[in-house]
C-alpha cells in the first residue's frame, strides 16, 4: 500500500476524556508506521502540552501547534520552523472589544511563555503544563511582543456572542475557534491559519498528495483539516458541523479506539 499521511488531533480525537491513549490506539499507529505511513499530531495546544503524545507515539515528524500559528519538527534543528504570531496592535484591539462580554479570562501565549490576564485556578495547572514562564497581570501591560495566540475564556452562553461580535469587528485580521469542554474556549490566531496550512507544508515536504492524507478531528477547529485532507475522518463524538463535511465518521469514539478500528480498516493493519 502507498505510503499516507496520518494526521491526528489531540482532544477529543487520539486522547479519551482522560487525556490518555489507549493501548490499541497505539499499538495501531505504531503498526501503521512500521508499515511505511508517517504519523504526525496537529492541535491548538502549544508544543509544551504537547510533547509528552509526541514522545508516546515515538514520532520523528514535524507538528502543528497553536492551530497552524507554529509549524516545526522537534527532532530536526535543520528543518525551518514557521511561527506566525497575532500583530499585538490587533490583540489589544480585542482585548479592549471584548470588556464589555464581562469574560473569565484571557492568556496570551507568546511560544512558550504564558500571559495571563487575572489569577484563576482552575486554569492555572492546564496553561502551566510543560513548565512555562508565566506571568500574570493586565495583558495590555505585561504582553509586549506579537502572541502566537490569544485565548478567550467565557461563560458557555456567552461563548457565541463574543465569537459573533468578533466576526462583525475583527474578521478581516483573524481566525478564532472554539474548545470543547471543560474549558468554554475561544482561541484567536492571525487571520488566514489553520491546522491546514501547516498539514499542507509538511505533506509536500514529505512528497505525499493530498489524496493520500488521512484527518482525524471532533471540534471546529479541525474543520479546515478535515475538508483539505483526502480522507477527512470525523470522530463519532464529534461535533455536529464536522460530520456534516467529513468524508467518514468513526464507527467508534475516542473513549473506544476511533482511530484505531479506522485505521486496522482502511490500511489493513
Amino acid at each position: 500500500m502507498k505510503q499516507h499521511l496520518i494526521v491526528l488531533d489531540l482532544d477529543g480525537t487520539l486522547l479519551t476524556d482522560n487525556q490518555k491513549i489507549l493501548e490499541k490506539t497505539k499499538n495501531t499507529l505504531f503498526k501503521a508506521m512500521d508499515a511505511g505511513h508517517q504519523v504526525m499530531i496537529a492541535t491548538g495546544r502549544p508544543f509544551r502540552a504537547s510533547q509528552l503524545y509526541y514522545n508516546e507515539l515515538k514520532l520523528t515528524t514535524p507538528i502543528v501547534n497553536f492551530n497552524g500559528a507554529l509549524v516545526h519538527h522537534p527532532k530536526n534543528k535543520s528543518w525551518q520552523t514557521v511561527h506566525t504570531p497575532v500583530d499585538l496592535r490587533v490583540v489589544y484591539d480585542v482585548v479592549d472589544s471584548v470588556d464589555k462580554y464581562q469574560y473569565e479570562n484571557l492568556i496570551a501565549e507568546v511560544m512558550d511563555d504564558v500571559f495571563i490576564h487575572q489569577e484563576n485556578s482552575p486554569m492555572m495547572d492546564m496553561f502551566k503544563m510543560g513548565d512555562p514562564r508565566v506571568t500574570i497581570g493586565n495583558l495590555k501591560g505585561s504582553l509586549n511582543e506579537d502572541p502566537t495566540s490569544l485565548l478567550i475564556h467565557a461563560e458557555e452562553e456567552k461563548v457565541q456572542l463574543i465569537r459573533d461580535h468578533l466576526e462583525d469587528v475583527h474578521a478581516e485580521l483573524i481566525e478564532h475557534r472554539r474548545w470543547g469542554a471543560p474549558f468554554h474556549i475561544i482561541e484567536i490566531v492571525k487571520k488566514g491559519l489553520s491546522k491546514a496550512v501547516g498539514i499542507s507544508l509538511i505533506a509536500k515536504e514529505m512528497n505525499i498528495p493530498r489524496e493520500r492524507i488521512i484527518a482525524f478531528g471532533d471540534e471546529d477547529n479541525d474543520l479546515e483539516m478535515i475538508d483539505y485532507a483526502g480522507i477527512g475522518v470525523a470522530m463519532s463524538n464529534g461535533i455536529a458541523q464536522l460530520k456534516n463535511i467529513a468524508n467518514e465518521i468513526t464507527a467508534s469514539s475516542n473513549n473506544e479506539d476511533g482511530i484505531a478500528n479506522f485505521l486496522i480498516d482502511r490500511l489493513k493493519l
